[in-house]
């Protein structure tokens, strides 16, 4: 990091992060390569990350919110599950080979594009939201184990979290991503303790980050919301398989 260019390239790169993860996911495919590129250990590296989905998830919040976009309190209820789970999962230290990780993601990554593609399309009629009831208690479920694996390693949770929302809390791609950033943005908090408390986190490299982390996540927000459903679906099926063929091939 003692090169002037090297703090424009996280710009750039934590520009690009900011607009993926607003409205797909997979963007820290992206920054943690470029972070360890720079010099910083994968542990560091991986908490440093962390420091700038944060500040693009609060301002990704407000940018959703400046366009009335909101799913208060099912956003909270989702978001204390999720914080609980990243704090193990942020203190869980597993040894798995970085190759089979990678091929196995992939994987993941591939089965969600063919969900998207195959699965029938809900009808409007059916669209009726589902955020009460045993559906709301069957998410906090869920999403305190999203919050574990969100902690530990993160990459790919938000295709997850999108998937698992529009189907079976029946939200719309436009508000189930307000949701996400939400979430994100209170397990992450947990889990950047957990890092920083070990000294794994770089501030400076970090905030260098989120000014691009920052400023993608705003314009994504409210772009998304006036592109609607149609747009984010697109920008989803690609994203997931480029990073499916990136994981696959160039892991």
């Amino acid at each position: 990091m003692d090169q002037w260019y090297h703090y424009v390239l996280l710009v750039v790169v934590g520009f690009a992060v900011g607009f993926i993860n607003t409205i797909a996911g997979g963007g820290s495919l992206l920054s943690l390569p470029t972070l360890i590129f720079l010099g910083l250990p994968p542990a560091v590296a991986n908490g440093t990350n962390r420091v700038a989905i944060v500040i693009q998830t609060a301002i990704a919040t407000a940018g959703f919110k400046s366009k009335g976009v909101s799913t208060y309190p099912f956003n909270i209820y989702l978001g204390i599950s999720a914080f609980l789970g990243a704090i193990l999962g942020a203190r869980i230290a597993v040894d798995v080979d970085g190759e089979t990780f990678n091929k196995i993601l992939a994987m993941v990554m591939l089965a969600v594009v063919l969900i998207i593609i195959f699965k029938p399309k809900l009808k409007l009629e059916e669209m009726q939201e589902r955020l009460t009831g045993k559906y709301l208690w069957l998410s906090i479920v869920v999403f305190f184990f999203f919050g574990i694996y969100g902690g530990f390693i993160n990459a790919g949770l938000g295709f997850l979290m999108i998937l698992f929302m529009h189907f079976v809390n029946r939200m719309n791609l436009v508000r189930v991503n307000a949701t996400k950033v939400v979430v994100v943005f209170v397990y992450m908090l947990s889990a950047l303790a957990v890092f920083a408390f070990n000294d794994k986190v770089d501030w400076k490299v970090g905030l260098i980050l989120a000014i691009g982390n920052g400023t993608g996540g705003w314009i994504s927000s409210r772009f998304s919301v006036k592109k609607g459903d149609g747009f984010i679906k697109t920008f989803l099926v690609v994203m997931v398989i480029i990073m499916a063929i990136k994981l696959w091939f160039f892991g």
